[in-house]
């Protein structure tokens, strides 16, 4: 008996083992990305969020000079060093000659994905109030629509292989299937999005945990109005070093 004991493999084990092979084929390019951006100074990013946002709704590059006024810089000197950088690091490409000369390199390779941090109440979930920095993200991982990252906080989900740490890639809707994993924001009780599984029966609402530890949240009747769903989750990027 205890030899075949010895041979028997843990849930535990068994679900730690299929967490680290979910998430290495689904994020393994997205790691290189996110940690490639965390290496870039404070400065670089908030040159290189304007310059992305710029060209989003521009279609195209900043001058120098917009760049400045966008920025609230006096002169152009301070940019140069970290324009240089940048470009450097492979995010930014010089044409030389140009008024417009400093362009995104590789742009169809990755898209800025906004990371949403405390939500202000009466704003929605994109509005810039809400925005703590963007982040690049390769969109073929994740398709060609809209999407959001939230921080995961916590172990509630751990279950799901979503862990402390973790960036949850989301799609904005305000609605979704029972059974689907859900970011919503309990009205009047957190400024911060929860991730949960929702689930519908008897016209309640139930946000599920993927850990016994925690307690399933019910809603019913009137409280329902309470939980806004803000998006339904199409993938995870795991935090560097776990």
């Amino acid at each position: 008996m205890s030899e075949n004991k010895s041979h028997l493999v843990s849930r535990e084990w068994i679900l730690e083992e299929f967490c680290a092979w979910r998430r290495f084929f689904l994020a393994k390019r997205a790691y290189a990305l996110y940690n490639k951006n965390m290496e870039i100074t404070e400065k670089q990013k908030e040159i290189l969020r304007f310059i992305e946002t710029f060209h989003s709704k521009e279609g195209g590059p900043p001058s120098l000079r917009e760049i400045c006024r966008g920025l609230g810089l006096a002169s152009s000197g301070s940019l140069l060093k970290p324009l240089r950088a940048l470009e450097a690091k492979g995010y930014l490409v010089r044409n030389p000659g140009k008024n417009r000369r400093w362009q995104l390199a590789n742009r169809q390779s990755y898209a800025a994905v906004p990371l949403v941090g405390e939500i202000a109440a009466g704003f929605p979930i994109l509005a810039q109030q809400n925005v703590e920095e963007y982040l690049p993200v390769d969109p073929s991982l994740f398709g060609t629509h809209e999407v959001f990252a939230l921080r995961v906080r916590g172990d509630s989900m751990k279950d799901e292989c979503i862990r402390d740490g973790d960036l949850a890639i989301l799609k904005p809707q305000e609605d979704a299937e029972s059974g689907e994993i859900v970011a919503v924001l309990v009205q009047g009780v957190e400024s911060e999005a929860t991730l949960k599984t929702l689930r519908r029966k008897n016209g309640d609402i139930e946000l599920h945990p993927a850990n016994p530890s925690y307690q399933v949240l019910r809603f019913s009747g009137p409280e329902r109005a309470q939980v806004k769903i803000l998006g339904k989750l199409v993938g995870i990027i795991r935090r560097p070093g776990a």
